[in-house]
């Protein structure tokens, strides 16, 4: 009963510890400390670590903390929090299109990920963000293979007051994704958002699938699609790295979605993601309600980490 007692005390110990805000974890290894020395670094990797930014990302930004350490020898708290914001900020690339950018109707943009990612709760946000915007948006049911993922896009979309081209259960996505294009430029649609199938049994039925998607569509439009947006979970850690990797092996991700990012402490995985994979994030996802999306601005990101509200 003590031993039952003991590991259900450890359990809460450690769910109180994964809502520990990054401002807090970066906080506890610096507080009370007079100098940058070596067990203050090493505190602050493990916060880094801690925080999902992932190990590679870590190490640049201790090696950037150490290069500064060295030259200037002493840091004040407020000092170092300033330099862990730039050099966190420079590690996030800068988003460099856009639909305005693009100036092409329809804006193709072909939705990837894994199953449970919330995938297609992050397309029926979009197409309602985008109508907000004054978008005429077409979504495009492509991912056959689980009648749950038609049945859902089809309520989001009612939900977005969009409109949607879908077939039956099993149909070839390719050929959805061709329906949808040609939809799309027969309506005047400025947006198309193509749902995929989350799957990733193995590199080559993905790349294949995806290929073959990318082909029809570009008979439709040549060189679309315009975005290939991957959508990962933020609050899966490492998960999130080893989804973001296998797509990238498989097709070229363009940007990334961040969905869940509530305010847990697992904004580091944005940082680690983008930096590792060079991809820009273009929308963080905060919450289940239709309006829980909004477009990534880094420096309000990066600031955000150092609040002690964190996300919100």
């Amino acid at each position: 009963m003590i031993l039952k007692a003991a590991k259900i005390a450890a359990f809460f110990v450690y769910l109180q510890d994964m809502a520990i805000s990054f401002f807090q974890k970066i906080s506890r290894a610096v507080v009370g400390r007079s100098r940058v020395d070596d067990d203050t670094l090493d505190a602050i990797e493990d916060a880094l670590v801690e925080s999902d930014m992932g190990v590679d990302t870590t190490l640049k930004v201790i090696d950037a903390l150490e290069e500064r350490v060295e030259r200037d020898k002493y840091m004040s708290r407020d000092e170092l929090l300033d330099i862990l914001r730039e050099e966190i900020a420079g590690l996030i690339p800068d988003t460099v299109s856009s639909i305005e950018d693009k100036g092409r109707k329809p804006y193709i943009i072909l939705v990837v990920g894994v199953n449970g990612v919330g995938k297609t709760t992050t397309i029926g946000k979009l197409a309602n963000w985008y109508r907000k915007q004054g978008k005429k948006v077409v979504l495009g049911a492509a991912d056959t293979f689980r009648a749950a993922a038609v049945d859902q896009i089809v309520i989001w979309s009612e939900r977005a007051g969009v409109d949607i081209v879908k077939q039956n259960m099993g149909s070839d996505p390719a050929a959805v994704a061709y329906d949808t294009v040609k939809s799309a430029v027969a309506k005047g649609a400025d947006v198309v958002l193509i749902d995929t199938a989350g799957r990733l049994h193995n590199r080559v039925d993905l790349m294949n699938e995806l290929t073959k998607i990318r082909n029809s569509v570009r008979k439709v439009v040549p060189d679309a699609p315009d975005e290939v947006m991957l959508v990962l979970d933020g609050s899966t850690g490492q998960n999130a790295f080893s989804q973001a990797r296998e797509f990238s092996r498989a097709t070229d991700i363009s940007s990334l979605v961040v969905t869940k990012l509530d305010g847990t402490a697992k904004g580091g995985v944005v940082v680690g993601v983008s930096d590792q994979y060079g991809i820009p994030v273009r929308f963080i996802g905060t919450g289940e309600g239709m309006d829980d999306i909004k477009p990534f601005d880094k420096a309000g990101f990066v600031e955000s980490l150092f609040s002690p509200d964190n996300i919100k």
